[in-house]
């Protein structure tokens, strides 16, 4: 199985924040998630690939080539959404289209004006009079019109309401018929990625937590629901986080078999979803409401 992106011992280091020693990977033919709380790092490690910012060490691979984003062989193979506006504000949709178009070999105008009407943008309306949710969309357009074959997605269902989320999710899905594609999706709305991802790629305060197959998860992590009594100094010690109320608990195990096997018969044990797995994970020891 190829990847398509591949990080590397990867840092990166501000005032107040490093990335230490990321190596993830983002398979051809999957859409790959990218979780994490705000200030975790998936917009750096989403600008490192683009070439946006260079890492402090490592190495980053693109299609097999290391530096790839150098050439502009391999610009011209990546879709890039963002929920920032990079558009001229002063500029029409059909002025904005014709900039664009240029720089990919395989820009398909019918593809584009087949996306600019699903998505009702007028050629004629200017950049500036669009709303965020709008300004989405065309980057959409121009990302999907030119058969790129990594599309690299930056929160990109922030400004869409939930009719158009759900048509984008399938729209990902028919990008993905052709299984040379393939999709990094960065996202705070874990709901749209347990409806698409194959892989999910979770990090915190600039490491990585986990890179596993969306399907491994369940078998792996369980949320016990219980009374406090259940809690004691050696349980406390088995959760990767917990969350107290005056009424009980919830707490999170990455290890269901041994969890089922204590708690199956004294509380309540449930499949925990993506959001779930990253709160409780980011919380750690106790959370008390």
């Amino acid at each position: 199985m190829r990847d398509v992106i591949q990080l590397s011992n990867v840092s990166k280091y501000y005032d107040r924040y490093a990335m230490r020693d990321l190596s993830v990977s983002v398979k051809q033919g999957y859409i790959t998630g990218l979780i994490g709380p705000n200030g975790a790092g998936k917009t750096t490690l989403i600008q490192m690939i683009m070439g946006m910012i260079h890492p402090d060490g490592g190495e980053i691979s693109l299609f097999g080539q290391r530096n790839a984003l150098d050439t502009p062989q391999v610009k011209d193979r990546i879709g890039y959404v963002s929920d920032e506006n990079y558009f001229y504000e002063s500029l029409t949709v059909k002025q904005m289209k014709k900039i664009i178009a240029p720089f990919y070999s395989k820009w398909d105008e019918e593809v584009c004006r087949k996306y600019l009407e699903l998505f009702k943008l007028a050629p004629g309306k200017k950049i500036k009079d669009l709303s965020k949710g709008m300004k989405i969309k065309l980057s959409l357009a121009m990302a999907l019109s030119h058969g790129a074959d990594l599309l690299i997605m930056d929160e990109p269902t922030s400004g869409l309401d939930p009719v158009f989320r759900r048509e984008l999710l399938d729209l990902l899905g028919e990008h993905l018929q052709d299984e040379s594609k393939s999709i990094l999706f960065s996202t705070h709305n874990t709901a749209d990625l347990d409806k698409v991802a194959d892989y999910i790629v979770f990090i915190n305060d600039g490491r990585l937590v986990f890179h596993e197959s969306k399907e491994s998860l369940p078998e792996k992590y369980l949320l016990v629901k219980g009374e406090k009594e259940l809690l004691d100094r050696d349980t406390r010690t088995w959760f990767l986080g917990i969350r107290e109320t005056p009424f009980g608990f919830e707490g999170l195990l990455n290890n269901r078999a041994e969890g089922e096997k204590h708690f199956g018969n004294i509380a309540i044990c449930e499949t925990p979803s993506l959001e779930e797995i990253m709160y409780f994970t980011v919380k750690g020891g106790g959370v008390h409401v």
